[in-house]
């Protein structure tokens, strides 16, 4: 499937009407068949769409408006069903499409494993392609209990594909220690606990470099973000994840495409994970869209 065929259904907020003459594109990717602990973020980018009806379109953080960011609401892949590797082709050929065409690839997951065959269709168009990842979890297994097409293993087939010196996580607080062992052994950055001020001193480092950024919702502590498959105590502020996101865009690294992921809906009906993932499409759109 191509993102430029029909779709109707409700969008992000501000979304232009049709694609031509857009800069980005946002689409989703409603997949959990993987997921180790707690599914339901296939759930993920609809309900951040239906909640960004009550966003402001205006940034006071970076002072512009969604109407300054000409993008478009592709809607959501309709993915296979329970097939893993149908579902993981899909999206590649999909963000293929968008890539074609010269447009910025945003995608809203799902859990993390839809995070791959993007970074696959990023790597052929981008072949110095570094990855800025921001997570709870490391992601660096090479399989779980056997199964290599698992949500706890996107960052790994990501290093092996573009190299893991250029893959650079932060906020990591739960892994194996295989996982940290091996990152150490092969030259790939960890940050553990903090995004901000590692962030800070790794962007020179990556300065008009193609950066692709990938972010799991569960960076964020449980009190920030409780919607979503596997919490875990310890995270970052929204307050920080969203200077994160400005520290990126002032800096002088090309983002080339990016996505949030593993929004689980079902786990917060107080719905401050999808509020909070719906403001933070926002500011990935007025930051990093140029």
């Amino acid at each position: 499937m191509r993102f430029d065929e029909a779709y109707s259904g409700k969008v992000f907020i501000a979304s232009r009407p049709d694609w031509e003459d857009a800069e980005a594109i946002l689409y989703g990717m409603p997949m959990d068949w993987t997921v180790s602990y707690r599914p339901g973020s296939r759930f993920g980018p609809a309900r951040i769409r239906e909640v960004s009806i009550g966003l402001e379109e205006y940034s006071p953080y970076l002072d512009r408006e969604l109407e300054d960011v000409r993008f478009f609401d592709a809607g959501d892949i309709p993915l296979p069903f329970g097939n893993p590797q149908r579902s993981l082709d899909m999206i590649e050929e999909f963000v293929d499409s968008i890539l074609e065409k010269g447009k910025f690839p945003l995608g809203m997951g799902g859990e993390h494993l839809v995070s791959w065959p993007v970074i696959k269709a990023m790597y052929k168009k981008y072949p110095d392609l570094a990855i800025i990842h921001m997570d709870a979890h490391t992601d660096l297994r090479v399989d779980y209990e056997g199964e290599p097409l698992s949500h706890s293993t996107p960052i790994r087939k990501a290093a092996e594909l573009i190299g893991p010196e250029n893959v650079f996580s932060f906020g990591i607080r739960s892994g194996m220690k295989e996982e940290f062992e091996w990152a150490k052994e092969n030259g790939m950055h960890i940050s553990k606990f903090e995004v901000l001020e590692p962030l800070r001193q790794i962007l020179p480092k990556l300065a008009r470099r193609p950066v692709y950024v990938t972010i799991d919702i569960d960076v964020l502590d449980p009190a920030h973000a409780p919607g979503t498959g596997t919490v875990d105590a310890g995270g970052i502020t929204s307050k920080e994840l969203l200077a994160s996101i400005h520290e990126i865009a002032r800096s002088d690294v090309k983002v080339a495409g990016a996505d949030l992921v593993e929004v689980a809906p079902v786990y917060d009906h107080s719905e401050q994970t999808a509020n909070t993932a719906s403001k933070l499409i926002r500011e990935m759109l007025l930051g990093w869209v140029k």
